[in-house]
């Protein structure tokens, strides 16, 4: 059980992206000669659908029975952009790709793959309709959708009320929107030995959700035309409380250190062993803690922006057309057949299959679809019979609609990883947080700038 759930999420977690010096014709080209109203017929050659588990071979063999006259090449080894480059210059090009989409944009300003509004006309689907708009915004640049997304798994905090209690600290406390009240909870659950941490009061993942603290607190990573904007004055609210939270805690370097030890897909994860007392999770983790259920105690709160209200951020995979692909029509009616709510609910069927048969619990499926979210909710998630698992469940589900973008941009990849660089720096010390982002922005600049110069 624990195995599966941890290859699933590895599918759903960012790819690593890393875009060669590529030239390309630029936005809006390469798709001009794609015929998405065909037959769908022929051989179809897809890749990067690694390690696809229950869920993913579901929708595969559910968009096999609908295209019959398609014959699906599947090539399942992960997404590698120097592969991806290097097959696109020897003509060697698959008709489906799957990637992150955070860096789908990249691909787009550079002119490596098509933009679909064609391909969702031809298959009579409206994307804002059929996926939260936040979700869509992901894959739209220059004013069309470049990529057919699917997931989206929020973010919010699970606390571990063994822990809570034993500080005298009740959930509602860990409140992001009121950073002097979240520093008394965290004092008070915090512990150290021999000035290094032994219990966190709470883990906020620094680095791994440095955009969800930044865009929540009042920030922006890039402007409407996907430039950076790293060092705008409005990313430090961010930075400073997360510097705040870390400092409280025997600083960075020592939170670092300490959550690197967690067994976090194992027996002895944080909560069983009783080492956080609150940490920032996205809705995927529940199913690591499930086979736990009857070792701890937890809630769920939803993480909250600066005026206070539940906040969240987009992220998951996407179906992207190369430019130079051979059978653009299959391709379209594949990626939309693998993400319609039939596909979903056939997938939604599947896991809880599985579930029951190893006795495990359905915390739900995050797909990218409101209806189909709704909908296997509706039919597949019931109740658990364990309280705490499914307050989590329902707030999970609760925070899925209030989500935002990260941006679209042709330098995600490369704002993403300044970002880090930049949180880094500010919280060990290295540069005041004006500096570090002011840093950051000269580089992801560049980035974009090479992206764009096509």
């Amino acid at each position: 059980m624990r195995k599966r759930t941890q290859g699933f999420a590895a599918m759903a977690a960012a790819s690593v992206i890393v875009l060669a010096g590529c030239s390309g014709g630029g936005a809006g080209e390469g798709g001009a000669d794609a015929d998405f109203d065909a037959d769908p017929a022929g051989t179809l050659n897809a890749w990067g659908f690694e390690n696809a588990d229950d869920v993913g071979q579901s929708r595969v063999d559910y968009a096999a029975e609908q295209l019959g006259d398609v014959e699906v090449d599947l090539d399942a080894t992960a997404f590698d952009a120097q592969k991806f480059t290097t097959r696109i210059a020897s003509g060697d090009v698959p008709d489906v790709v799957q990637m992150d989409r955070r860096y789908v944009t990249t691909y787009a300003a550079q002119g490596l793959i098509m933009p679909l509004d064609e391909c969702f006309a031809a298959q009579d689907v409206e994307p804002r309709d059929h996926w939260y708009p936040f979700v869509v915004d992901d894959v739209t640049y220059d004013d069309e959708v470049w990529a057919v997304p699917q997931f989206y798994q929020p973010p919010a905090i699970i606390v571990n009320k063994t822990v809570l209690a034993e500080a005298g600290v009740a959930p509602e406390q860990f409140d992001t929107s009121d950073p002097d009240g979240l520093l008394d909870a965290v004092e008070a659950i915090y512990e150290e030995s021999g000035g290094v941490p032994s219990r966190l009061g709470f883990d906020p993942v620094a680095t791994g959700q440095g955009g969800l603290w930044i865009l929540a607190m009042g920030g922006q990573l890039n402007d409407d035309e996907g430039a950076p904007t790293l060092d705008d004055p409005s990313n430090l609210a961010g930075i400073e409380l997360l510097k705040r939270i870390t400092d409280a805690q025997g600083g960075f370097a020592a939170v670092k250190s300490f959550t690197d030890s967690f067994d976090t897909f194992g027996d002895n994860n944080q909560y069983v062993a009783g080492q956080v007392g609150a940490q920032v999770n996205a809705q995927w983790y529940p199913n690591v803690l499930g086979p736990y259920a009857d070792q701890i105690d937890i809630e769920a709160v939803p993480f909250r922006d600066k005026d206070g209200e539940p906040f969240s951020v987009a992220s998951g995979t996407a179906f992207v057309v190369p430019v130079g692909a051979k059978n653009p029509a299959a391709a379209c009616a594949w990626m939309v057949n693998l993400t319609s709510d039939d596909a979903w609910m056939a997938a939604g069927e599947a896991r809880a299959q599985t579930l029951t048969d190893d006795g495990g619990l359905n915390t739900g499926l995050f797909t990218g679809s409101p209806a189909s979210d709704e909908a296997i909710r509706d039919q597949f998630v019931t109740e658990t019979g364990n309280a705490g698992f499914d307050q989590v469940i329902s707030t999970f589900y609760d925070v899925v609609g209030y989500g935002q973008s990260f941006g679209s941009s042709p330098a995600g990849q490369e704002i993403q990883n300044e970002l880090n660089n930049a949180i880094t720096a500010a919280l060990l010390g290295d540069k005041e947080p004006e500096q570090a982002l002011a840093d950051a922005q000269q580089a992801a600049m560049r980035a974009y700038e090479n992206a764009t110069a096509g």
